[in-house]
C-alpha cells in the first residue's frame, strides 16, 4: 500500500457551510490532493442535523465519508434515507436498535469509525467499550491490521478526547479526530509513531459567530440562561478547519491542520 493522504473537514456549519467546502474542494481543485475526504455533517442543514438534499450536496462535492454527532437526528428525515446512504455514518455507541451504522470499510482499505464521548454529553454507551466490540466485529469480516483505521470521536472534553486517542492507539487505530466543539485546537501530533491526533477540528461556516451562530441569540441565552432559538450566522468570512493526515500503509507519519478564510462563498441555487 503506497502513502495515502486523507482529509478531514470540521463540522459543517448550515448553507455556507456547505458553500465554503464547495469552495475549497471544487473551485480550487483542491480534492484532486487527497486520496480520501471525510467531513462531519451533523450541523450541515440549518445549523441542526442533516437533510437528504444536503447529504447528496456533499457528496457531489467529492467527499467519501460523512460523519456526524449527537445532532444527527435533528432531522426526521434523517430516518428515511440513513440506511439508503453508502457513505454516511452515525456514532456507534447509541443504542443498537437506532437506524444506520457506526462505521463503515471503504475499498478494502480504510474503516471510518464514528463515536460519542460521554463526558458533558447525552447519556451514552462507553465508547472505550465500543471500539473494543468495533474490533471485535472487524476481526470477523476483514483483516484490520492492514487497514487505515480513521475515528471521528465526536466530544466535549479534552481529557476524553486525550485518553480515548492513546486507548485507540494501543488497538491499532490509525487517527482520532475530535469534533463537537467547533473551535480548533493546536495540539497536533503523532501518538505511539502510529495514531495521529487532533483534540478537535474546528468548523466550516460563519468566522463572525458563536461556533456558527448568530451572536445575538447566544448571548441572550448565556445572559438569562433562559432558551432562545438559534440561528446560523450567514455574514462573511467563511472559515474552513479541518486537518489532513498522511499514512504510510496504516501508520500516520504526518498530520496538519488546515485553515483558510474566504470573504464571499455565495451561491444562490443552494438553499437550507
Amino acid at each position: 500500500m503506497s502513502n495515502t493522504k486523507i482529509l478531514f473537514i470540521g463540522d459543517i456549519v448550515g448553507r455556507f457551510g456547505r458553500k465554503t467546502v464547495k469552495h475549497f474542494l471544487l473551485d480550487e481543485n483542491n480534492k484532486e490532493k487527497y486520496d480520501f475526504i471525510i467531513a462531519n455533517a451533523e450541523n450541515a442543514s440549518h445549523g441542526f442535523g442533516l437533510t437528504k438534499k444536503n447529504h447528496d450536496e456533499l457528496l457531489s462535492y467529492g467527499i467519501n465519508c460523512l460523519t456526524s454527532g449527537n445532532h444527527i437526528w435533528d432531522k426526521k428525515d434523517i430516518l428515511s434515507y440513513i440506511e439508503e446512504s453508502d457513505a454516511l455514518i452515525r456514532p456507534y455507541n447509541y443504542h443498537k436498535t437506532l437506524k444506520g451504522v457506526g462505521y463503515r470499510i471503504f475499498d478494502n482499505k480504510i474503516i471510518v469509525i464514528n463515536l460519542l464521548g460521554k463526558t458533558f454529553m447525552p447519556p451514552i454507551d462507553c465508547p472505550f467499550v465500543a471500539l473494543e466490540n468495533i474490533f471485535s466485529e472487524l476481526k470477523n469480516k476483514c483483516n484490520p491490521d492492514d487497514k487505515i483505521i480513521f475515528v471521528d470521536f465526536h466530544a466535549e472534553a479534552t481529557a476524553e478526547k486525550q485518553c480515548f486517542a492513546k486507548y485507540a492507539s494501543s488497538l491499532g487505530v490509525s487517527a482520532v479526530i475530535g469534533t463537537h466543539t467547533h473551535v480548533q485546537s493546536a495540539d497536533e501530533r503523532i501518538i505511539d509513531s502510529r495514531c495521529a491526533y487532533l483534540t478537535d477540528a474546528g468548523f466550516v461556516g460563519s468566522l463572525n459567530s458563536v461556533i456558527g451562530m448568530e451572536y445575538d441569540a447566544s448571548l441572550k441565552r448565556l445572559m438569562t440562561s433562559v432558551n432562545e432559538r438559534f440561528e446560523v450566522e450567514t455574514s462573511p468570512p467563511y472559515i474552513l478547519n479541518g486537518c489532513e493526515v498522511e499514512f504510510d500503509n496504516n501508520r500516520a507519519i504526518s498530520i496538519n491542520r488546515i485553515s483558510f478564510v474566504y470573504n464571499n462563498c455565495e451561491d444562490e441555487e443552494s438553499e437550507d
